[in-house]
């Protein structure tokens, strides 16, 4: 599928599936790397990884953020062909990462079978809008494959949910145990429109943060799952945050990404592009105290 076509999808579902969208031979640095972040599958579930017990009884336990260990998974999250896609979808070539995580998920960890829910309770301090230049995308990339039996997302088409009200944000199977005004009953109709995302290595699902899914169960003997949610909205969208990443620039984790990034990834974390007014020597000799290993002549003024 195109971009053009991706973008059709997603304007019509909500979401859209994109089997492989990163080619395999692009994500094997970064695969290659995960046990800096994640025990293996053999590590977690045989015992022999002094990190496992972080991983047991909490969904959200097997959670790291940006900027990764990996400096190689840290770079994935601005592929250039994810951002190529951010781009498309959000119809802006201005965008801004404002949320990266890398995800492990293990069979019997714990339970990961969730209710169907929207993401923009922490996406946003509004509600979503599909107005152009005012919507917002997630992804889900995985880095290795995920099959029904790992527990790959469901999401719901626009069609069963487009006269849904903002509030509740929770839609349960069943009656909820605590009532309050974001938790609800759903229509057991919406349960049954849900579509798998299941896919190899490389697929990418795009969708909206108001578009309805959940995350499923891992059922594969010693099973594990490995993925990154990724969060993009235009530059000028300032109601959509999650992450500040000035809080997390001067770790060893950002200093190992930065030099390896080019100046287009690095525009999506908040560099200003070549050319802006913030380019002049004097922050340009800053820089490089700051980065000495940073190749600044991207944005250094051009010879006259």
């Amino acid at each position: 599928m195109n971009l053009e076509d991706a973008e059709q999808v997603w304007n019509r579902d909500a979401f859209v599936i994109l089997p492989g969208f990163l080619p395999r031979a692009e994500l094997t640095a970064a695969v290659q790397t995960l046990d800096e972040l994640f025990p293996t599958a053999e590590g977690l579930h045989g015992g022999t990884d002094p990190r496992r017990e972080r991983f047991i009884g909490d969904e959200f336990a097997g959670i790291d953020t940006f900027p990764f260990a990996s400096a190689q998974i840290s770079l994935l999250a601005v592929h250039s062909r994810i951002l190529d896609l951010a781009e498309t979808l959000l119809q802006d070539k201005d965008i801004h990462l404002y949320g990266a995580q890398a995800w492990a998920k293990y069979t019997g960890a714990c339970d990961y079978d969730q209710p169907l829910h929207r993401d923009y309770l922490n996406h946003t301090i509004l509600v979503p809008s599909t107005t152009p230049g005012c919507r917002q995308v997630e992804m889900f990339v995985y880095l290795c494959d995920v099959p029904d039996e790992l527990g790959p997302p469901h999401l719901v088409p626009r069609r069963h949910t487009a006269d849904l009200p903002a509030v509740p944000n929770w839609l349960l199977p069943t009656e909820p145990d605590a009532v309050d005004r974001y938790t609800a009953r759903a229509d057991p109709a919406l349960y049954e429109a849900e579509v798998s995302a299941a896919g190899p290595a490389g697929t990418v699902i795009a969708f909206e943060s108001g578009t309805f899914h959940r995350g499923t169960q891992l059922t594969a003997p010693r099973g594990a799952r490995f993925s990154m949610h990724l969060c993009f909205r235009p530059l000028s969208l300032q109601w959509g945050q999650r992450d500040g990443w000035a809080a997390k620039s001067f770790t060893p984790e950002w200093n190992e990404f930065v030099p390896q990034a080019d100046p287009r990834q690095l525009q999506a974390l908040g560099f200003p592009p070549p050319g802006h007014p913030y380019w002049t020597p004097e922050t340009l000799a800053g820089m490089a105290l700051r980065y000495p290993r940073l190749d600044l002549s991207p944005w250094s003024p051009r010879p006259s």
